[in-house]
């Protein structure tokens, strides 16, 4: 579900045209499966004959983050790349020989990781898991 100007008013954001184009762009990754970095997206402003300067990307990015609009994650290649937030809690897997990024979700793991930290005393209120990869040459 894509995020509307509503949206931003509602986390303290004003609407400008820089971050309704960022959020295109993050919007148009999600349909093409791809997380994408600041460079990336500054990038793809660019190719859409989009004046707006990596600086800005950077800020808007950190502000989506702040806002629980967008999730940041340090898994290909020790940059971030980010995604848009709905909510919605998912795994990924990364492939060491390519970067692609394939998300999630396993009912079972998500079970085993509450007791867990039920075992030791906790409770899971948050977590992340990322499984490296690699196609296997029997496949």
């Amino acid at each position: 579900m894509p995020i509307s100007n509503q949206d931003l008013r509602s986390v303290g954001l004003k609407v400008t045209l820089p971050r309704i184009k960022i959020l295109q762009i993050l919007e148009d990754s999600e349909q093409h499966e791809r997380h994408m970095s600041a460079e990336d997206v500054y990038q793809a402003l660019r190719d859409a004959g989009e004046d707006v300067g990596l600086a800005t990307v950077y800020r808007v990015l950190t502000q989506f983050e702040g806002a629980g609009l967008v999730t940041r994650h340090n898994f290909e290649g020790g940059h971030s790349v980010f995604e848009l937030d709905h909510g919605e809690h998912h795994d990924h897997m990364v492939c060491e020989d390519t970067g692609q990024v394939i998300e999630f979700t396993d009912p079972v793991i998500e079970e085993r990781q509450k007791k867990i930290a039920e075992e030791h005393g906790f409770e899971l209120v948050d977590h992340s898991l990322v499984l490296k990869v690699r196609k296997r040459s029997d496949s």
